[in-house]
């Protein structure tokens, strides 16, 4: 048996589907897959994007206020997407003009929050800024 060759998808929870809609398309660019309905057909519960390769990033709606989306213990600890070394800059003045403030930068990677408070990456590793 091989051992697995990419990654298929992952799945962040979130409280307010719109709002990590509007962050994760209007402002990181990425491209609606799929919507899935809730049981009562009368709102949304998924949402999936495209991460290119054939790899999805789901938006699952949840609706328990206490789960403690962006803990600091075990569980998702950042999703980071690959940009070009060369569009670093143009992606912090992005970010920045849509309100999203950085909150860490390496020689690599850029990091913001999602509306949720996810950790997430834009990574151009190996290419050092």
């Amino acid at each position: 048996m091989s051992s697995p060759t990419a990654v298929h998808h992952v799945a962040i929870k979130v409280r307010d589907l719109a709002r990590a809609e509007r962050f994760f398309v209007n402002i990181l660019g990425l491209a609606v897959l799929r919507r899935w309905p809730a049981p009562d057909r009368l709102a949304e519960r998924s949402l999936w994007l495209d991460l290119g390769a054939g790899a999805f990033l789901a938006l699952e709606k949840t609706s328990n206020d206490s789960e403690p989306l962006a803990a600091e213990g075990p569980g998702l600890h950042l999703l980071a997407l690959r940009i070009e070394r060369a569009e670093r800059q143009a992606w912090i003045d992005r970010l920045a003009n849509a309100g999203v403030p950085l909150y860490d930068q390496t020689a690599f990677t850029i990091y913001c929050r999602d509306p949720e408070g996810n950790r997430i990456g834009l990574s151009h590793w190996p290419d050092p800024a």
